[in-house]
């Protein structure tokens, strides 16, 4: 069982997007030259992604691989969750280790929107939504949303501004549904009690709670007929209880670290970009933890970053998008086990005071002819 009670919402934010985003040609050069100006030593590197399975992060896995010289292990699952109990065999494959993490979210450049991503591998190459977990994860949640935003129907009863609402959306012990905060829609007695002021057969009508009159007007309320509360059913008036799974190797961590904030997400003009973001600030919270206890990582040097992929869906022509990264946090640890984390404004100052010229980054082309014109190696049994 996964709830929030009425006052165990957690503030999230300070999450930048203007200024802050960088292209992966761009980026990736400057992340490689920032660890080597940390002492990461050429070709000693072990990157990692931690990316969603989506192919539209192919373009990114290419630029890890170009860059660091070695293609990247996978600490990614669906959705953007670090597989963080991948810890101790990637801490064997290399001296110095590289971790990018990264939610993501499809941007179309015509329609300047956010969640969208064109599928150039289909018949007639449409655009599907992207994240497509984060998407489905987001559905249960928005539709429980439409209905409570078409069943509280704002009216009179006799000249006083009241709220009809449906009964489904009175009951506090039912399992998987939105629950109101009644305290900000509805007006109390002088004992704490709301009284319906009349009873339907499938709602209640109540007096109307002075708070909303005021913030929403009382015009709202003297329609000649119940008009639907609609848009006025604000983040800070509602929030879930859903029975999620508990989480096994990660599978359903995405839910858990998103439904606290599903309030604001859903309410959000462009919600999978919302659940993105602050599925990467919960993300780097849990793995650079993780990262700190893991003993293979210990006299090692780590840098850790985190981020969001914005995938601006290719056009006619383009075999890939034109990815660009949005720093949010690093964690940095020297081989003395001396560490530091830093705000995103740091992580992005530091990636711009490097060059975006990487004398060390591989010509991906000849490494694959060179390979292509080896002699062919006879396998004996």
């Amino acid at each position: 069982m996964a709830n929030l009670a009425p006052n165990m919402v957690e503030p999230i934010g300070g999450f930048e997007i203007q200024g802050m985003m960088m292209s992966y040609n761009i980026f990736m050069p400057r992340l490689y030259n920032w660890c080597r100006s940390l002492g990461f030593e050429t070709r000693k590197i072990m990157p990692s992604r931690a990316f969603c399975s989506d192919e539209s992060q192919g373009y990114p896995i290419i630029m890890i691989a170009k860059h660091f010289g070695a293609f990247p292990f996978d600490h990614g699952r669906v959705g953007g969750i670090v597989a963080t109990g991948r810890h101790a065999p990637h801490a064997d494959h290399g001296e110095d280790i590289m971790i990018i993490h990264a939610s993501h979210v499809g941007y179309d450049q015509q329609a300047k929107t956010f969640g969208n991503y064109r599928r150039l591998q289909t018949h007639d190459q449409h655009c599907s939504p992207n994240c497509g977990k984060i998407y489905h994860t987001l559905q249960w949640y928005l539709d429980e949303y439409r209905y409570a935003r078409q069943n509280i129907l704002l009216h009179n009863q006799d000249g006083t501004p009241c709220l009809i609402i449906d009964n489904h959306l009175l009951r506090s012990n039912t399992e998987n549904s939105l629950l109101l905060h009644l305290e900000k829609l509805l007006h109390r007695d002088n004992e704490g009690h709301y009284i319906p002021m009349k009873m339907l057969n499938t709602a209640r009508a109540y007096r109307a709670a002075n708070s909303l009159i005021e913030s929403i007007g009382i015009e709202v309320f003297l329609q000649s007929s119940p008009v639907a509360i609609g848009k006025y059913l604000t983040h800070h008036m509602f929030y879930f209880d859903r029975n999620i799974p508990e989480q096994i190797d990660e599978k359903h961590n995405l839910e858990h670290n998103l439904i606290r904030f599903m309030p604001q997400i859903i309410t959000d003009p462009w919600p999978i970009l919302t659940a993105a973001q602050i599925n990467t600030q919960i993300e780097f919270d849990r793995t650079f933890r993780s990262i700190v206890r893991e003993r293979a990582y210990h006299g090692k040097r780590v840098m850790f970053i985190s981020g969001l992929n914005i995938d601006v869906s290719p056009e006619e022509g383009q075999l890939f998008p034109l990815t660009k990264f949005i720093p949010w946090s690093a964690y940095i640890q020297q081989r003395d086990g001396s560490f530091q984390t830093l705000e995103q404004k740091q992580v992005y100052d530091n990636l711009a005071n490097q060059s975006t010229e990487n004398e060390d980054e591989i010509d991906l082309e000849s490494a694959i002819q060179m390979m292509t014109q080896s002699t062919e190696i006879q396998i004996d049994l």
